[in-house]
């Protein structure tokens, strides 16, 4: 299953660049450069694994679906496409985002871009054969479905003006280490990729509520209460960043 083989890939990938990031210790911005591709392998590993798991539990009716695997397929050539320009950046400990100092690397930037979008826009297919399976419960139904779709909303939102903001930051970052441990979330200035983790983690945290309220009998309405809790939390990190406060100030 082509999903399975993402999330080893992924996995391979995190090896591969936390090794080599011991080997080869250059820093860009006061990070190391492979910390970038580390953490965008950690979180391709998570989204691949969950929609592992997902297609697994389908019906065979459902995930033997042609377009599960074409789905699959795109998301793995944007995927490839994605880290291997990471990879050739971080190799030349050159930026891969925000990078406009050629028309090279803004056009490539761009693209990044738009396969963002199709990495997050096509699991809402998944998401919508999963709503009717009768392999999960209703409360897990709903939770993949609404997973997906606040996860696409809310990261297109968020992940787009991210893109056009030309920074992490809302703000003058004037100390690069006044940062939060491994996230490297700033403690100083407003900073756009907390309610941007959020956005992009529905699609796991979500159904996993859900699984909990099939199992304990608490129904679907914990999904519609638990998401709207957590689109409400996504969007009050989004505007307190836009108002250039820290999620936490040290």
């Amino acid at each position: 299953m082509v999903f399975v083989q993402l999330t080893a890939l992924s996995t391979l990938l995190l090896i591969a660049t936390l090794i080599w990031g011991q080997l080869d210790q250059r820093t860009l911005d006061g990070v190391p450069v492979w910390v970038k591709p580390a953490k965008f392998a950690v979180s391709f590993l998570v989204h691949f694994a969950t929609l592992a798991i997902i297609v697994a539990l389908m019906s065979p009716e459902n995930a033997e679906l042609r377009i599960v695997a074409g789905v699959g397929w795109v998301l793995a050539a944007v995927f490839v496409a994605e880290m291997a320009y990471l990879i050739f950046q971080a190799a030349q400990a050159q930026h891969s985002h925000f990078n406009d100092t050629t028309s090279f690397h803004s056009t490539m930037y761009s693209l990044m871009g738009v396969g963002a979008v199709v990495l997050i826009a096509l699991p809402v297919v998944i998401a919508w054969l999963a709503k009717g399976d009768i392999a999960f419960g209703p409360a897990t139904q709903s939770g993949i479905w609404w997973g997906a779709i606040i996860s696409f909303v809310l990261t297109v939102i968020i992940g787009g003006y991210l893109g056009g903001n030309g920074s992490h930051f809302v703000g003058d970052q004037s100390n690069p280490e006044l940062v939060l441990p491994f996230f490297g979330w700033s403690t100083e200035v407003g900073d756009l990729r907390p309610a941007h983790f959020l956005s992009l983690h529905a699609l796991q945290v979500l159904p996993l509520i859900g699984l909990w309220a099939d199992r304990t009998d608490q129904g679907i309405t914990t999904i519609w209460v638990a998401g709207f809790i957590y689109s409400a939390l996504t969007v009050a990190l989004f505007i307190q960043a836009l108002f250039g406060q820290p999620l936490i100030r040290i």
